[in-house]
């Protein structure tokens, strides 16, 4: 979905022009991306990583 079509209800402008605070707030939603990385795999890494670190630990 794209606000290039989108009109703003509270400035009756389009909302890709950002006239208003309403329709900043509407192209920043809409143009909002997540992390590219998703967060359990994160969590994977750093398990493994504290896993190889005592395992270090105990062979050092």
């Amino acid at each position: 979905m794209s606000c290039e079509h989108l009109i703003c209800a509270r400035c009756s402008n389009p909302v890709v022009e950002g006239r208003c605070a309403t329709c900043r707030e509407a192209r920043s939603e809409l143009h909002r991306h997540g992390p590219s990385i998703p967060p359990a795999l994160v969590l994977a890494g750093l398990v493994a990583l504290l896993f190889v670190a005592l395992v270090l630990q105990k062979i050092y």
